[in-house]
């Protein structure tokens, strides 16, 4: 997933709990979907950023080295201004663009 092209809020913003359920009729069901999905992507996260920390690490650094590697910590600054996983994942619920599927309700049809 591209994170750069989110259009997820940066900070938290108040939700109104009718348009949360409106999409499966339940609220808790919505929110284990949106948690399920934040799971995911910060999971994805997590290891694109170890993977680029990765390229840098080194078995013989010593301590200055370790304090000013400059790169790390501008990759790390990258990604801690990112939206954060659960404001992704809810601004998708929204937007439609997460599958979902209850099996107990598809059965019942």
């Amino acid at each position: 997933m591209d994170y750069k092209k989110t259009t997820a809020d940066l900070t938290t913003t108040t939700r109104d709990l009718r348009d949360l359920d409106g999409k499966t009729g339940n609220l808790y069901e919505s929110i284990a979907i949106i948690s399920k999905r934040a799971n995911q992507i910060s999971s994805e996260m997590k290891e694109e950023l170890t993977g680029k920390l990765a390229e840098f690490a080194s078995h013989t650094d010593n301590l200055e080295e370790i304090f000013e590697n400059r790169e790390q910590i501008e990759i790390s600054k990258y990604y801690e201004r990112l939206p954060k996983p659960s404001l992704i994942a809810i601004n998708e619920f929204m937007g439609d663009k997460i599958y979902f599927r209850n099996p107990q309700v598809d059965t019942q049809k």
